[in-house]
């Protein structure tokens, strides 16, 4: 597990370092080098932030930080809010299949058509759509580790934070 955390931090530091150095030198390169300015700059960006995000989504299904009804969770006993876990965990492994599902039917349509972008750069589409079905699988995955974790050892985790804001602290095991 920690070679998958620390795999998804590289990658998610790597594509907003790639988008900072493509932002930088768009702008430095509009002021100082209009020659050696390119026009799809944005385009590089937006693609490395959104699968940034989608990549960065699992990590905060593993430390627990999704936004969730947190308050009637830690109002009801232990029991109520271990089901409440086990349930919100099945609801997320469920709208992560949709996502792998209906973001892989864009894929392959836009693989099919190879649909590219509009500017100079002609980026194949289906590689930033690709970001939906992935990040929705790697969210299912690590829903599906909650899942097991909750059902199989009830006493070894609890199903929600110990005090507000201590979802926030990452369980490294």
């Amino acid at each position: 597990m920690k070679i998958w955390d620390r795999a998804e931090h590289a990658i998610v530091g790597l594509l907003g370092l790639f988008a900072l150095a493509c932002a930088v030198w768009q702008v430095l390169s509009r002021y100082f080098f209009p020659q050696h300015a390119i026009g799809y700059a944005e385009e590089l960006i937006v693609y490395c932030l959104i699968w940034a995000v989608m990549i960065a989504s699992s990590q905060l299904v593993r430390t627990d930080s999704h936004v969730r009804p947190d308050v009637v969770r830690n109002l009801v006993p232990p029991a109520m809010a271990r089901r409440l876990e086990t349930f919100n965990c099945a609801a997320g492994i469920v709208f992560c299949g949709a996502l792998v599902w209906y973001g892989g039917s864009i894929v392959a349509t836009a693989h099919g058509i190879d649909e590219r972008s509009a500017s100079d750069l002609r980026f194949p589409m289906w590689i930033y759509y690709a970001a939906l079905p992935g990040g929705g699988a790697l969210m299912a995955v690590r829903y599906a580790i909650r899942l097991v974790a909750i059902v199989a050892f009830p006493d070894r985790r609890r199903a929600g934070a110990a005090q507000p804001g201590g979802h926030e602290r990452p369980d490294i095991d």
